[in-house]
């Protein structure tokens, strides 16, 4: 089982919001995104990876106004995206509030967190269309759509359909162009640390530093205007 860091997730109160606070905290415009109908959402997304990190991008995500969910779609949307506290966080301001690990065995994935006592949610199924072609991918997502470990446990994802030869054949880095901006390092402080990284050796996810203390998600960018710290702030 290999784990790795998939993208970060900037939540934001609308697209618009996120836009002009990456333009003015980065120093780049993110490139297009997609809608994902089930969830009621859409994004924008730019690359950050680098050899550290070669599969790392970055997704700024809102609820969409617009959007026409299915009769069937989940009660709760991902990523908290409902959750009162962090519409509040996100009104005035985008936050990083998650960040997603890729894996190319989800079951084993979710079953070693299982064994820890940790329900990271079911794989659920999702997809949208961009300009290569339709995206496929699993994601877990809890029914009442929580992050757990205030967003510092990240969300599991696979790509492509479960019996896929090439998983990453459409992963949105290979679409996305060069942003300037990198990805430096993920940092993790929370109360139950200890609990934190035996979630993480489980899954096989290194190279995230995990120390005890107050909520906190950072990641280090190198941007056009310089080392930018994003964080949490235990949201």
């Amino acid at each position: 089982m290999k784990t790795q860091i998939d993208h970060l997730v900037v939540a934001a109160a609308s697209l618009e919001q996120g836009v002009a606070w990456c333009e003015a905290m980065l120093g780049i415009t993110p490139a297009p995104g997609g809608e994902h109908p089930q969830y009621g959402t859409h994004n924008r997304l730019f690359k950050i990876a680098t050899p550290g990190h070669p599969l790392a991008y970055f997704e700024i995500i809102a609820i969409d106004p617009g959007a026409k969910r299915p009769a069937n779609a989940p009660t709760r949307r991902w990523f908290d995206l409902d959750d009162a506290a962090l519409q509040a966080a996100v009104a005035t301001e985008p936050r990083l509030v998650h960040f997603v690990a890729n894996t190319d065995d989800i079951r084993t994935a979710r079953a070693a967190l299982k064994a820890q006592e940790i329900d990271r949610g079911p794989a659920m199924p999702a997809s949208r269309h961009s300009r290569r072609g339709l995206l496929q991918w699993q994601i877990t997502v809890r029914e009442d759509g929580q992050r757990l470990f205030n967003g510092a446990l990240p969300s599991l994802i696979q790509w492509g359909k479960p019996d896929d030869a090439e998983p990453l054949r459409l992963h949105p880095r290979n679409s996305l162009p060069r942003s300037g901006v990198a990805l430096q390092s993920i940092a993790i402080t929370h109360p139950t640390a200890a609990k934190l990284q035996a979630a993480y050796d489980a899954m096989g996810l290194t190279g995230i530093d995990i120390t005890t203390g107050p909520a906190n998600l950072t990641a280090t960018l190198k941007t056009p205007k310089g080392l930018v710290t994003l964080q949490s702030q235990g949201i």
